[in-house]
């Protein structure tokens, strides 16, 4: 099954990835995006705009569960595909498996480690799920990708 997303516009995935790509050739300027100083407080930023989008466009209860914060019963035009965890949130209509909830929490945990640097490194890894190392390290089958 093939990840669908809203398509940025060409000139965005095209910069992103020309970000990701001119970071991974320089090891100091990679060393020093994705150390935590840096990346933490990023996660903390997504953390407070996934919070944030979660309270406007959720119909349900905020809350704490499987190792993500849930915002439950959002507009299907507010996420991507089942849902989107943006930080420490992940917003869904109805997409709260036991499965799904633990392949979210990965990409929590992703968040965290890369802080606002993983937008730019996710879109770089490609709109195909079998191909795209997140979705991977998350867990395809987890993800309901296969």
């Amino acid at each position: 099954m093939q990840q669908v997303r809203p398509e940025a516009p060409t000139g965005v995935v095209r910069a992103m990835q020309r970000w990701a790509d001119a970071t991974a050739r320089v090891p100091a300027a990679r060393a020093t995006l994705l150390h935590p100083v840096v990346a933490r407080p990023g996660y903390w930023f997504a953390t407070a705009a996934g919070l944030l989008w979660g309270a406007v466009v959720s119909l349900g209860r905020i809350r704490p569960d499987g190792g993500v914060i849930v915002a439950r019963r959002c507009p299907r035009w507010a996420f991507g595909r089942g849902g989107t965890t943006i930080g420490a949130v992940y917003l869904t209509r109805d997409g709260v498996s036991a499965d799904v909830l633990e392949h979210e929490a990965v990409h929590r945990a992703q968040w965290k480690r890369y802080g606002l640097a993983f937008i730019p490194l996710y879109i770089a890894a490609g709109p195909v799920a079998r191909t795209n190392r997140f979705e991977v390290e998350a867990g395809l089958s987890k993800g309901g990708y296969t």
